[in-house]
């Protein structure tokens, strides 16, 4: 056979010249794609054929490559992690507690139960409080580990001043163990903080002292209104509730800064289900001056795809293309994921929900779940809006370039946020980290490929004889199929047709 004789004429050094500029030509086209995986987050084998090959095979060219589209907004100094008071935390007793009679499972960490101490020391205690008792009681309490020893002393400080607001607030938080419980010793707390509010505000301008008492007063009165208006909320009194936290947004002590009252009142209205006065908040709130959250930028990708979700359909849309608003609904629900891509996973209950902590990252997992635990019942009132976000979220990784280096709308994200969730969520959760991009398949199979073909040219240079008799086999065992096809169309055909198709 003529296949026989050419293979004879082969020399090692064939082989090794062969399977030597094989690998190398796999190799610069490895280091190729990796430089432009880097660069662009994509390959360049899958990006020239999704845009340049199919496009020309279809009739419908259009130049979307990296290169073309790598304009950026100017991306802000990565901030640090910084860990934030969880706007929607629960009760201790009336909630957690009940939690972990259930399980025997601890819901809060202990990192996360110091980081609320030290916030109701800030905001609970100044300087005028020395040498009045009950308050140098309420300092020590909110320090104690024991919560036991808590409830004592808050039960201690009552009883040497009636009047003592912070107290009240320690029972409302972990010894009532019914949200209605709670309501009721907030109201009793409220009357008390009302009352040494009014005092300290005569007194306001009588020195620094003064002064320091009458800022601890009004955030003392802040915080219990606030969670009265979580208890309405909780009670299914949802207008008391909404009244109560519009009436507190227009509060400015520098408390506020730190309360995200807004996320409360956005999760009410939402409850409601009246998405315009849900959308006059976020019209005030997500400003690209102010600070984003999920609860902003989910809520916004919630009320955009509210308006198509319904009669969105995957492969209608990718028939026809997508409707102007159907792709702000998608660019609204990208931004989202950009900002915390861990919150798809547990609105689509891809991943269970745990109590959230009282403690959140911004971006990290805590936030997430945060969200997710009470916003899960509002996604699922809108027919059709996580079906939308089903199909829509994962486009999010493909279109970022490399997010833990730079992002499209948002800094990168910050590499910190698993090591600070890990001190904020519970040992039993196991918590989420960015979703780090897969290798296109391309880099993968040339990777592989150069590997393969330097391993033969190693072997070929070592035992090229040998390597010569293994090649002309395999060869062989490639040809024989050809060989009997083609004897069986010779069999068919007439020899005069097949020749003249081979000369042809």
């Amino acid at each position: 056979m003529w296949d026989s004789m050419f293979l004879s004429t082969l020399t090692p050094k064939f082989y090794v010249a062969l399977t030597g500029t094989s690998s190398l030509i796999s190799g610069l086209i490895l280091i190729f794609e990796w430089w432009y995986f880097r660069k662009y987050g994509t390959s360049f084998i899958e990006q020239v054929s999704i845009n340049h090959i199919s496009p020309w095979i279809s009739g419908d060219y259009r130049d979307d490559s990296p290169s073309a589209n790598s304009s950026q907004p100017a991306q802000s100094p990565v901030p640090e992690c910084k860990v934030w008071r969880n706007p929607l935390s629960l009760y201790r007793g009336a909630e957690y507690q009940r939690f972990y009679w259930a399980t025997n499972k601890e819901p809060l960490t202990y990192y996360d139960m110091n980081l609320s101490a030290q916030d109701h020391q800030t905001f609970f205690t100044c300087e005028a409080d020395a040498g009045k008792a009950e308050y140098e009681i309420m300092q020590t309490a909110w320090r104690e580990r024991n919560p036991q020893v808590r409830l004592k002393a808050a039960h201690s400080a009552i009883e040497k001043n009636p009047d003592c607001a912070t107290a009240y607030i320690l029972l409302a938080e972990e010894e009532a163990t019914t949200i209605t419980e709670a309501e009721k010793i907030l109201k009793q707390a409220y009357k008390v903080a009302e009352s040494n509010y009014k005092k300290s505000q005569a007194l306001l301008h009588q020195g620094a002292l003064m002064e320091a008492q009458h800022r601890r007063d009004t955030n003392v009165l802040i915080y219990i209104k606030r969670r009265l208006a979580m208890c309405c909320r909780r009670l299914g009194k949802l207008k008391e509730a909404v009244k109560m936290f519009r009436d507190l947004t227009k509060e400015v002590p520098p408390i506020m800064n730190v309360l995200n009252i807004h996320e409360n009142l956005i999760e009410v209205l939402l409850q409601m289900q009246a998405y315009a006065d849900v959308q006059a908040v976020l019209a005030k709130y997500d400003d690209i001056s102010l600070p984003k959250s999920a609860t902003i930028c989910y809520t916004a990708a919630l009320l955009k795809a509210r308006s198509v979700a319904d009669k969105f359909s995957p492969d209608i849309a990718s028939k026809r293309g997508l409707n102007n608003a159907e792709l702000q609904a998608v660019e609204a629900i990208h931004r989202a994921v950009e900002f915390n891509p861990h919150v798809p996973k547990y609105l689509l209950e891809m991943k269970p929900l745990i109590l959230p902590p009282e403690h959140i990252l911004k971006r990290g997992d805590s936030e997430a779940l945060s969200y997710s635990f009470f916003h899960l019942s509002h996604w699922k009132a809108i027919d059709g809006a996580l079906n939308l976000l089903h199909c829509t979220w994962e486009g999010t990784f493909r279109m970022l370039p490399y997010p833990l280096e730079r992002g499209h709308l948002f800094y990168p994200y910050p590499t910190c946020t698993e090591c600070a969730d890990r001190e904020l969520l519970p040992a039993f959760h196991e918590v989420s980290v960015y979703p780090k991009k897969e290798l296109p398949f391309f880099i993968i199979f040339t990777a592989g490929l150069c590997s393969f073909t330097a391993l033969l040219a190693l072997l070929t240079h070592q035992y090229p004889d040998l390597m010569g008799v293994f090649a002309k086999s395999v060869v062989n065992w490639i040809s024989l199929p050809l060989f009997y096809l083609y004897e069986k169309v010779e069999n068919i055909v007439p020899p005069n047709l097949l020749q003249q198709i081979i000369r042809i």
